[in-house]
């Protein structure tokens, strides 16, 4: 793995691997609390501080969780991202309701100071605008003035976006002063679309990349009958893909996930790879995947197979 930290913007030192809680906040089925508090601890024992949240990942449920489980302090201090853009409307019984879109000032604010109350913290590390797709003079008129008031105030130490999209990202990051994006299921062994315009552009402006989505819903993961891919069930195409991708990388015994997680990190404008987990062992084999050696005759194939872009292992070598 490529440890050279990608130089940027953001006054404060990203981990290159970070946990994503949507899984302990109850993404796809329920998660213990004695599940995630083991998630949350196998995270730390390997050194993992980098935490990414959100208020919609279990209707406050992952923020919760956050919040009770991660030490206030330590040595290094956690780093912690959550997003805003929606809101939760409970009802009136306290029990979760719907989440709804608020892109005024007030509506982030409220978003922010409720994600705070939760995580029992007076500030986050980066906040992200959260998928804003259908809402682009929303972000203009009132959603990024609002978050770059925030992070004058000192509520927030940067300013991010978070999409599973590239093209508004660029978009974004060539409009305003963005100091982080975190992009989900396009920078990975199966889909290479930010490397076409975002990687260059946040490169360019020293904008933080982070990248989630590495085994795109699980199909990089186990390429088996069934398996998903972005959030669908995998065609038949993508599926037989993975497995092309797996049996090279079994050639020189490298599993595939390790490859997975490690490849984002093979582009300098990425800074961090984030990986849901929601059980112990999930973290310590996602953390043996990105340490476990890849040599460069295995990226050469990859890109001779076309899973890695070619320009990627040229530039590395330059």
């Amino acid at each position: 793995m490529n440890d050279t930290p990608a130089a940027n913007r953001l006054p404060f030192a990203l981990p290159r691997l970070g946990l994503g809680t949507a899984p302990i906040g109850g993404l796809y089925e329920e998660v213990s609390d004695a599940d995630a508090a083991a998630t949350v601890d196998a995270s730390l024992a390997e050194g993992i501080t980098y935490f990414d949240t959100a208020p919609r990942y279990g209707h406050g449920v992952a923020e919760r969780r956050l919040g009770r489980l991660l030490p206030a302090a330590g040595d290094p201090a956690p780093v912690i991202s959550t997003k805003t853009g929606w809101l939760l409307r409970p009802r009136p019984d306290g029990s979760p309701g719907e989440v709804v879109t608020d892109w005024t000032e007030r509506g982030i604010r409220e978003s922010l100071e409720s994600s705070l109350t939760r995580l029992g913290r007076s500030s986050v590390d980066i906040l992200y605008i959260h998928d804003p797709d259908n809402y682009p003079d929303e972000v203009r008129r009132t959603a990024y003035p609002a978050v770059r008031r925030l992070r004058d105030e000192g509520l927030i130490r940067a300013i991010g976006f978070g999409m599973n999209h590239s093209a508004p990202l660029t978009e974004y990051v060539t409009e305003f002063e963005v100091d982080a994006v975190l992009v989900a299921g396009r920078f990975s062994l199966l889909d290479h679309e930010a490397l076409e315009t975002l990687l260059p552009r946040c490169a360019e402006t020293g904008t933080a990349v982070v990248v989630g989505g590495v085994f795109n819903t699980g199909l990089l993961a186990d390429p088996s009958p069934g398996a998903m891919f972005n959030y669908r069930p995998a065609p038949a195409e993508a599926l037989e893909r993975a497995r092309r991708c797996r049996e090279l990388c079994a050639e020189y015994e490298v599993p595939l996930t390790a490859a997975a997680v490690q490849f984002p990190l093979l582009h300098p404008a990425v800074s961090s790879v984030v990986l849901g987990c929601r059980s112990a062992r999930e973290v310590t084999a996602n953390a043996a995947a990105a340490r476990f050696p890849v040599p460069d005759a295995l990226w050469e194939r990859l890109a001779d197979a076309g899973f890695v872009p070619r320009p990627l292992l040229e530039a590395r070598a330059g």
